[in-house]
């Protein structure tokens, strides 16, 4: 069974792009996907100490909630970060993880060690994002680079995304004609193109 990883990243629960990834993952349910979703806001993850622990065994020395999520992102087939873009880049919730996954890098990089496969067996994974901004979408080349890397180093080919722009207030994006369904059908696809 294909397993769809969620991230919530944004630090207001039940918002604009939480709306957009509970419909994604209706759709990748939908089509036989075995879901989760978790809230970077309710986890304590703290940044990145720079202490090089992890390049011992490609494993991070803080134990705080970041060892959970970092087995859900090893078992996931598709990884979906779903964030609104604050100053061009990625909430500091999102950005702790990011930056968390320098055990990651350090695993592909130093030690030189190949990320197990998924137990439905791919060795690759697809990364979607979902991103809501206020400003126009074609700001959003900044965290589109952030999350490509982020992705990357877990082994995630950047897959597809949903980038609204102009979409602020809390619900908003429930007034947007087609982001709904796109994202609905987006879930869809991942499932059965996987």
């Amino acid at each position: 069974m294909i397993n769809v990883l969620g991230i919530a990243g944004s630090p207001r629960r039940q918002g604009n792009t939480e709306t957009l990834l509970d419909r994604f993952l209706a759709g990748a349910e939908s089509a036989g996907a075995q879901v989760e979703k978790i809230a970077l806001a309710q986890l304590k993850i703290g940044g990145c100490i720079a202490c090089d622990g992890c390049w011992d065994d490609g494993h991070c020395i803080v134990q705080d909630d970041f060892q959970p999520v970092y087995e859900k992102l090893v078992a996931a087939d598709v990884i979906v970060l779903a964030t609104p873009m604050f100053f061009w880049s990625v909430p500091a919730q999102v950005k702790a993880l990011i930056d968390r996954s320098q055990c990651q890098w350090a695993r592909k990089f130093v030690l030189k060690a190949p990320l197990a496969a998924t137990p439905a067996g791919h060795a690759r994974r697809r990364g979607v994002f979902i991103c809501v901004g206020g400003s126009p979408k074609l700001h959003f080349d900044g965290v589109i680079r952030t999350v490509k890397a982020f992705f990357a180093v877990h082994e995630a080919d950047y897959w597809g995304a949903l980038l609204y722009g102009h979409v602020d207030a809390k619900g908003d994006i429930l007034k947007h004609p087609t982001a709904s369904q796109e994202a609905f059908d987006l879930g869809v696809r991942v499932v059965q193109e996987i």
